[in-house]
């Protein structure tokens, strides 16, 4: 097969997080039957494939983030039966399973780990990360990611095993043969299932050495990356993406090396962080340096071309939902969901839609009592402790707080949204009678309706996957546009990207074009553009 010609590289990704999608028996939580239940709305929609939050049994001590047993479902969500159906079920109407592996670590539960713990000479033992100490003076004062020391004690072994997340989370040691082969073995086993590719939660931390400090980037990632993926992902047609928060475009390259020796691409977050006070948490609110968002994304794009893959996205399950953040989620919700949604998707890239997003899904706006992530729960006491008034930790919250993400799926405008027949785990935003997937489905004009035409234009044009990208008007403030460019065709992307009406510098260059799609029904003048108003042109090349 042509590397170039990879099915992931025209696809479009769609991110379910179960718990707040479908919940098919009443009891408030989504499951694998409820997403088999509207499968015929995603293929409506468009997209290639459905990445699934982790679904493997876990204690969720961590989200599903710390698994069990990677080789079962987790009951909340239903059984290894209902997850072969999904499967099944999912390739009649063409879409693919993304299952999300956490291979850095696993749940303390797992039997790895039981075993581990029942003496040094377990041949489970060498499968963490483990250091001789005495109790209290700790092998060296890294920190975990959720807080205290990275450093657990086991009275009975006289050691302290690593765990960079929570103290349930302990690190597998990957320098280990036999643990990497039983890694591989299991992903095999999904393979074996049909499962149609992999999201791989941390991966860049894999190849730790905490007696150096050093947690990502470890001096072996790439090895253990291109053993995995000769063992595993390069036996069957994957997509494959890993979460990398320290990902430059240099290491994206390794990563997403055309060659297929390592992944099809990385999510990287530089765009995602722009908007708070430097050196601060992302709590630290500051306004979105536009000019830094276009350099950024213009970085990407020219860099990975020809020489890896870009993952494009505005939100998951940890961020806050797009309109809200930097559009406009009140009198221009739809424009401004619209113009994000055509920003993104005429890059060179595989979009990822988050459950949602195609409504123009918005933030909620809750009392504290209302919420359930535990990162907004401890950031809230940690602030009021330190002096912050509630004003401003709710502000805080009511922007960046994950749950923002995690409201259930609004289906219709019935009680709940149609999410569930019982209590739901969350609170429904209240703007569901309003933003719905009933009330946009039919209509020509809604942000469903764009999402849907984007997908639809991507499989029609080589240009997506393969046209040079070229950042226009760099320096403009409120415009972000560009070219995407190959033997063939040309594509040109004009997008006002805040609430003024402004000049559009383009007119002359689009007026021989073809318009694609818009972010308004009603032609606007060539010359100006409105209030979050986005245009995507076409041109054969002669």
């Amino acid at each position: 097969m042509d590397s170039s010609r990879k099915w992931w590289k025209s696809a479009v990704i769609y991110q379910i997080y179960p718990r707040s999608f479908a919940d098919s028996n009443g009891d408030g939580i989504g499951d694998l039957k409820g997403i088999i239940a509207k499968l015929d709305y995603l293929e409506n929609l468009g997209i290639d494939a459905i990445w699934l939050s982790p679904v493997c049994r876990s204690p969720q001590d961590d989200n599903g983030y710390d698994i069990s047993d990677y080789q079962d479902i987790d009951p909340m969500f239903g059984t290894l039966a209902d997850m072969e159906e999904l499967i099944a079920e999912a390739e009649k109407h063409h879409i693919r399973i993304i299952l999300d592996l956490v291979l850095n670590h696993s749940s303390d539960e797992h039997r790895w780990f039981q075993e581990a713990k029942k003496g040094r000479e377990n041949p489970y033992h060498d499968y963490y990360v483990w250091r001789d100490g005495v109790e209290g003076e700790l092998p060296n004062d890294m920190r975990a990611a959720f807080g205290g020391s990275a450093w657990e004690w086991v009275p009975e072994l006289q050691q302290y095993y690593f765990h960079q997340f929570s103290v349930k989370q302990p690190d597998l040691n990957w320098e280990n043969p036999r643990l990497r082969q039983e890694i591989y073995d299991m992903i095999n086993w999904w393979i074996g299932k049909g499962i149609g590719g992999f999201r791989l939660d941390v991966i860049d931390q894999i190849a730790k050495e905490p007696d150096k400090k050093i947690t990502n980037n470890g001096p072996r990632l790439h090895e253990y990356l291109r053993e995995m993926s000769k063992e595993t992902f390069q036996k069957a047609d994957l997509v494959t993406v890993g979460e990398a928060w320290g990902a430059t475009t240099e290491l994206a390259k390794l990563y997403s090396n055309p060659d297929n020796s390592e992944l099809s691409m990385v999510f990287q977050f530089e765009h995602i962080c722009l908007d708070q006070i430097a050196g601060k948490e992302k709590w630290d609110l500051a306004p979105l340096p536009f000019l830094k968002l276009k350099e950024v994304f213009g970085r990407w794009q020219k860099e990975l071309c020809g020489k890896g893959w870009n993952s494009l996205f505005w939100n998951n399950h940890d961020l806050p939902r797009i309109v809200s953040r930097w559009g406009n989620d009140g009198a221009y919700r739809v424009e401004s969901a619209k113009m994000l949604a055509v920003l993104l998707h005429g890059m060179q890239g595989t979009p990822y839609i988050y459950q949602g997003e195609e409504l123009g899904m918005t933030n909620a706006q809750y009392e504290i009592g209302e919420y359930r992530d535990i990162e907004t729960l401890n950031l809230y006491q940690e602030r009021l402790e330190k002096g912050y008034t509630e004003e401003e930790i709710l502000r805080s919250i009511h922007a960046k707080g994950r749950d923002n993400a995690r409201t259930p799926m609004q289906w219709d405008d019935s009680e709940h949204a149609g999410f569930t027949s019982g209590t739901p785990w969350l609170k429904v935003n209240p703007n569901y009678k309003e933003i719905n997937a009933a009330g946009q489905t039919a209509d020509a004009s809604s942000v469903f309706s764009c999402y849907k035409k984007l997908i639809q234009l991507r499989k029609r044009y080589l240009v997506f996957i393969d046209g040079a990208f070229e950042m226009l008007c760099e320096d403009d403030g409120d415009i972000f546009a560009y070219t995407r460019t190959d033997a063939d065709s040309e594509l040109l992307v004009v997008c006002n990207f805040y609430g003024n009406t402004v000049e559009c510098p383009l007119a002359e260059r689009t007026a021989s074009m073809e318009l694609l799609v818009s972010s308004y029904e009603e032609a606007g003048q060539p010359g100006t553009l409105r209030p979050y108003e986005a245009r995507m042109y076409h041109a054969r090349r002669s």
